[in-house]
C-alpha cells in the first residue's frame, strides 16, 4: 500500500497503532500515513517495527517508534499518554498457539489472554481517559478505538479454544462499552475480519476461505470505522459461516478436526 493516498477517516490526523511491526498492523499503518498525519507505532519487534515506520515516513507522515509488550501495563500506559492526545487508537497486537491439533498448554492460554484481552485494554483503558479530556471535533467525536477482535469470536473453535475466547471477549467488551462511551463522545468498533495473509497465519497447513491480504483487510478495517460502525466484520461469508457454526451444540462442534480452529 505504501504510494498509495491515505485513507481519509473523518478528523483524523492522529493515530496510535499496536502491533504494527507486521501485518494487520503494517498495513493499517501504511494506510493511513499521508501528509499531516502523525502516527505513533508499537511493536515488540524494533527492527521490525522501523521497517513499517520508515514506510510511513515515506508516505509524508510524522511517526514516532516505541518497542513494548503490551502485557507491560505501565509501559502501555505511557505510550498512550506520551501521544498528547489521539484521535484513533487501534488495538492491534494479538497471539496465538496456533491449529496444529494438540491441546494448548497452561502458559500457552495464559499467554493468549494476557495479550489479546487483558493488553488491549491496557491500551484501549488510557486511551479511553485520554479522549474523555480533548475537545470534540466537529463531528462531536473526541476519538475513536478500534479493537481487533475476529470472526472467530464467533465460533467456540476447538483448534483454538484460547485464542477464540480471547478474540470473544475483546468483542463483546468494545461493542458494550461503545453504547456507553458515546455519551463521552468516544466510538469504539470492534473489528472481526476472517483469514489475512500474515505471519501469524503462515504456518496453517489447512484451507482458509477467502484469504485476504493485510491491504485489504486495513482498508476494510478503516472503512467501517469512516461509516461508524460498532462491529465491523468481514467478509460476510466467512461470517455467516462461522455465527452457523457458533449456533450448533457444543457436542457437535468437539467433533469437528482440532485444526479447523484457525488464526487471523
Amino acid at each position: 500500500m505504501q504510494g498509495s493516498p491515505p485513507i481519509w477517516l473523518p478528523n483524523c490526523s492522529r493515530a496510535a497503532i499496536t502491533g504494527a511491526s507486521s501485518g494487520l498492523g503494517a498495513a493499517l499503518a501504511q494506510a493511513l500515513a499521508g501528509p499531516g498525519r502523525i502516527l505513533h507505532l508499537a511493536g515488540r519487534d524494533p527492527a521490525r517495527l522501523g521497517t513499517t515506520a520508515a514506510s510511513c515516513r515515506a508516505a509524508g507522515a510524522t511517526v514516532t517508534e516505541t518497542a513494548f509488550d503490551v502485557t507491560d501495563a505501565p509501559a502501555a500506559r505511557a505510550w498512550i499518554e506520551g501521544t498528547g492526545g489521539l484521535d484513533l487508537l487501534v488495538a492491534n497486537a494479538g497471539t496465538s498457539a496456533g491449529t496444529g491439533g494438540t491441546s494448548e498448554s497452561p502458559d500457552q492460554v495464559a499467554r493468549i489472554f494476557a495479550v489479546n484481552l487483558t493488553g488491549a485494554l491496557n491500551t484501549i483503558l488510557p486511551a479511553l481517559d485520554l479522549m474523555r479530556a480533548q475537545p470534540p471535533g466537529p463531528d462531536g467525536i473526541r476519538g475513536r478505538i478500534a479493537a481487533i477482535a475476529s470472526i472467530a469470536a464467533f465460533v467456540a473453535s476447538p483448534g483454538a479454544p484460547a485464542y477464540s475466547a480471547s478474540k470473544a471477549a475483546l468483542q463483546r467488551w468494545t461493542e458494550a462499552t461503545d453504547a456507553t462511551a458515546r455519551r463521552d463522545g468516544i466510538r469504539l468498533h470492534a473489528i472481526c475480519p476472517g483469514f489475512i495473509r500474515t505471519p501469524m497465519t503462515a504456518p496453517n497447513q489447512f484451507p482458509m476461505p477467502l484469504l485476504m491480504e493485510p491491504q485489504e483487510a486495513a482498508r476494510r478495517s478503516l472503512g467501517g470505522i469512516a461509516q461508524g460502525r460498532a462491529r465491523v466484520v468481514f467478509p460476510w461469508p466467512v461470517y455467516a459461516a462461522a455465527r452457523l457454526m457458533g449456533a450448533l451444540p457444543p457436542a457437535w462442534l468437539s467433533r469437528l478436526p482440532s485444526k479447523a480452529g484457525s488464526r487471523e
